[in-house]
């Protein structure tokens, strides 16, 4: 596989590519928001997979690339959970603020970075995450009501997705070429889902507005992102990458705030300190780990081999 084109990005530290990553992210989720009242959210959930999918096809043409058995079922498999963590994550954010969602989706990454670890750091890490997410999801229930409890329910699932993402995510990217694997998985994930959600994306087709909206969130809140996290996944162990993920909860209550009017409260503050410091917490003790970050540390591509 031809993979120069990702290593173009390995110059760039990975914390500079998550801030980029998680903006251009949540600021499609804030878009997708407002398209909510003409198009379901699962189904605007599946047309940024089926264009992020076109766009990423046509640039990276996988057809040029030898597959075997193997790297086709773990691209499908990737793809399968993507899709999913996409869909249901939309649907939780129609009940939940984006700031208050994204940091209760944070159960996933603490639960990657404290099971493949080990020690009191974990362990902690995983105390302080959870009294983050009851923070959260106290002030949530108490000023949404049943609304916010289905929202509660959703993100959860949407966390356990975006542990599978992490964990498969990084066996896609160190197979080869990171971004044209993700383009199959795109494409297999939005297959997967088509039956159920494309007949209620009808209204898209008639509406050039609906239509650059879409692609609009597709770019920001799928290519760019997505294909960043792959040149990441490929320098860092999935710890270091959960580690990193901790720049998100800031992020998107920065989008929250500033796009959504959604502003954060004393004890969304609170719970957004807890869990980006349990990430942090987990991440001290596996930067000097041989088995997976080497002697040059983290975000060098020696991480990988």
């Amino acid at each position: 596989m031809r993979v120069h084109p990702d290593r173009a990005l390995d110059r760039v530290p990975a914390p500079a590519l998550f801030v980029a990553s998680g903006l251009a992210q949540y600021l499609g989720a804030a878009l997708a928001i407002g398209l909510f009242t003409q198009v379901p959210a699962a189904s605007v959930a599946w047309l940024r997979l089926v264009v992020a999918a076109v766009v990423l096809v046509a640039w990276r043409r996988p057809w040029r690339v030898t597959w075997t058995r193997r790297t086709l079922v773990a691209a499908g498999l990737f793809g399968a959970v993507l899709a999913t963590m996409n869909v249901v994550f939309y649907l939780a954010i129609q009940h939940l603020p984006l700031g208050t969602a994204v940091a209760i989706e944070f159960i996933g990454p603490v639960a990657v970075a404290a099971v493949t670890g080990s020690g009191w750091r974990e362990r902690a890490g995983i105390g302080l995450a959870a009294a983050g997410v009851v923070l959260l999801a106290g002030v949530t229930l108490e000023m949404g009501g049943p609304d916010s409890a289905t929202g509660l329910l959703l993100i959860l699932a949407a966390a356990a997705c975006w542990a599978g993402y992490i964990l498969l995510g990084r066996r896609v990217a160190l197979g080869g070429d990171g971004v044209t694997s993700l383009s199959v998985a795109m494409a297999s994930g939005a297959l997967v889902y088509a039956p159920f959600l494309a007949p209620a994306s009808a209204p898209v087709l008639s509406s050039w507005p609906l239509a650059l909206a879409v692609v609009g969130v597709a770019v920001l809140s799928s290519v760019i992102p997505y294909g960043l996290e792959q040149g990441i996944l490929r320098r860092v162990s999935a710890a270091t990458f959960a580690v990193l993920l901790a720049l998100l909860p800031a992020t998107a209550a920065i989008i929250g705030a500033v796009v959504l009017r959604q502003w954060p409260h004393a004890l969304d503050l609170a719970g957004l300190a807890l869990v980006s410091g349990a990430i942090v917490l987990t991440s001290v003790r596996r930067r000097p780990g041989p088995a997976e970050q080497g002697p040059s540390g983290p975000g060098d591509p020696a991480d990988a081999a």
